[in-house]
């Protein structure tokens, strides 16, 4: 499909800089094809679901994955910002850099913060390869649990680059950037859906026998990534890790063939399933990486409903968001929300999905 027939106009002042707080106090956009919008809350959620639904949020842990240094052991010492943005093994990750030119293969980074203390205060990683756009591999002088101490000690909260570019990050944004259900540590973004759960709304949906299931996704940078290619089929998604239990796995089918229905918290949660699921709809146990790039065409298998954030024109999300609930559907969506003063993107309000049932399997 034409990429700009998921292009919108979003005024900057829709873009959210910091979260609402209590978070279930942020707004939810019911979506229902065919049955126009309805303007809740978040902390109504339960009322739009019924007893035997589950709940399928992605448990990742956001790590601190943005570093600042220096190249050392030049006539110049250029400042170098880093983003990591997948791990390799362990003592290798992936990264984004700037600025990328300055820097060449051999070349040698030593991150560091003045007043904070990891070991001697510094941490060097060596460039082993360059590729393009600004990607480089960075061999660390640690490994395993080591390193990834030295990284949480030296390294900030990866905020968005529409929200970076307006604010630094700052000591509040390691709690306001971190789900509830994190717990297993490799992303480089927040599931951002899963930020507008509390202990409160939990035990509200627990209460009316709603279930939360988990599963893990290591969000990576990719998905702040705009499609740049005139048609979609010419876009490369990147790869994430995520695994599926086969207790959860098994909770969700067995739920789903008492007439259960599966509501994917976000679009990573979403992904995994799609990924983890048979033809017919069953759930797999699921363990390793998907590239899974759902457009308008894809017959969704696994998932129900989808709870999600407000995105990106052009981006891989919006155009997932509009294959679950249809593309008029999705265009008519957002314009109300700006309409209506919806605040977008991580730090937003969030919307509730039905499936379009064309397009449902």
């Amino acid at each position: 499909m034409r990429t700009d027939l998921f292009d919108f106009d979003l005024p900057p002042e829709s873009i959210a800089l910091r979260p609402v707080e209590p978070r279930e106090s942020a707004r939810l956009l019911v979506v229902r094809p065919g049955d126009g919008l309805e303007d809740r809350s978040v902390r109504d959620l339960p009322d739009m679901l019924r007893a035997g639904d589950q709940l399928v949020v992605n448990d990742t842990k956001v790590i601190a994955a943005q570093l600042s240094g220096r190249r050392v052991g030049g006539a110049t010492e250029p400042r170098i910002d880093a983003t990591l943005i997948k791990r390799i093994d362990g003592s290798r990750w992936q990264a984004l850099v700037k600025p990328a030119r300055k820097l060449s293969e051999g070349d040698v980074v030593r991150f560091g913060n003045e007043g904070r203390v990891c070991l001697l205060g510094n941490l060097d990683a060596t460039i082993e390869a360059k590729g393009d756009a600004g990607e480089i591999t960075l061999s660390f002088a640690f490994h395993g649990p080591v390193l990834d101490q030295a990284i949480a000690d030296l390294g900030a909260p990866p905020l968005p680059p529409y929200i970076a570019s307006r604010r630094a990050p700052d000591d509040k944004d390691v709690g306001d950037y971190q789900t509830m259900f994190a717990k297993h540590e490799g992303a480089v973004a927040a599931p951002t859906a899963g930020l507008h759960f509390t202990p409160a709304l939990e035990a509200t949906l627990q209460e009316r026998g709603i279930g939360i299931q988990r599963l893990t996704l290591h969000v990576g940078a990719g998905t702040f990534l705009p499609v740049k290619t005139d048609d979609t089929a010419d876009h490369k998604m990147h790869a994430e890790w995520g695994s599926v239990s086969a207790d959860t796995a098994r909770t969700l089918n067995e739920a789903r063939a008492k007439g259960g229905r599966i509501v994917a918290v976000g679009s990573t949660a979403m992904r995994l399933l799609e990924s983890a699921a048979t033809e017919n709809g069953t759930i797999q146990p699921f363990t390793g990486e998907t590239a899974i790039f759902i457009t308008p065409g894809y017959r969704f298998r696994a998932v129900d409903m989808m709870m999600t954030n407000f995105h990106l024109p052009r981006s891989t999300l919006f155009m997932l968001v509009s294959a679950f609930s249809g593309l008029e559907t999705m265009q008519a969506a957002y314009a109300h929300a700006i309409a209506k003063g919806y605040r977008f993107y991580s730090y937003g309000d969030a919307c509730l999905l039905f499936a379009d049932t064309d397009h449902a399997a």
